[in-house]
């Protein structure tokens, strides 16, 4: 076995997703493996931490670490396959896009995508339990979140900036005011339902 072989094998990817929760927008999956030689100081569960402590974890994730990979699955794609197998999709688009090979991947949660070909296993909770999974979820958390500041400059009057496209009182009232977007989720409950009575009131 070669050095680089053992290396490889050594090689952890921690992987976590953000966004299965909200109405509108794609799901965000990252992949990280830190490097055991640059630690990064502060990493936890990124809902634990403010957004301004995320931002600059994610700058020093990306800069230190020695592979990472930010992957998505699309509205589409969550109205086609739902949201619990496009979350495994876009995981498992994270790790493949990642530059250096693991020999394991920890993904947080109790599922293990099933296109992922390499020795894996789930941690529920393992976004505050492995650093790695913690680098993870700032990454996924952080380019969603990016994604919905971007959307709520074209639909400011959706409020996505503030909610993230969370179905929060605010973004339920904008969506019977002004009706869903290509954006939205159509296989999740409150935009279905405008939807369908959209739908009724046609006849």
């Amino acid at each position: 076995m070669s050095a680089a072989a053992g290396m490889s094998e050594l090689l952890i990817a921690g992987v976590d997703e953000a966004g299965r929760g909200p109405l509108a927008g794609a799901v965000f999956a990252a992949a990280v493996i830190l490097d055991p030689a640059r630690p990064i100081a502060g990493l936890a569960d990124s809902k634990v931490l403010s957004e301004s402590r995320r931002d600059a974890l994610a700058i020093l994730i990306k800069r230190d670490a020695l592979a990472w990979c930010i992957a998505s699955a699309s509205v589409e794609e969550i109205d086609k396959i739902n949201i619990l197998q496009a979350t495994m999709l876009a995981m498992s688009r994270a790790v493949a896009g990642l530059a250096v090979r693991p020999g394991k991947v920890l993904i947080d949660g109790n599922r293990v995508p099933k296109q992922i070909a390499l020795p894996a296993e789930a941690i529920v909770k393992g976004d505050a339990k492995v650093q790695a999974i913690s680098a993870a979820s700032i990454l996924a958390k952080t380019a969603r979140d990016a994604e919905l500041v971007a959307l709520d400059a074209q639909y400011p009057q959706y409020g996505f900036a503030r909610h993230k496209g969370y179905p929060t009182a605010e973004h339920l009232a904008a969506l019977e005011q002004y009706g869903a977007l290509a954006e939205h989720r159509k296989s999740f409950g409150p935009v279905k339902a405008w939807l369908a009575r959209q739908q009724g009131q046609l006849f």
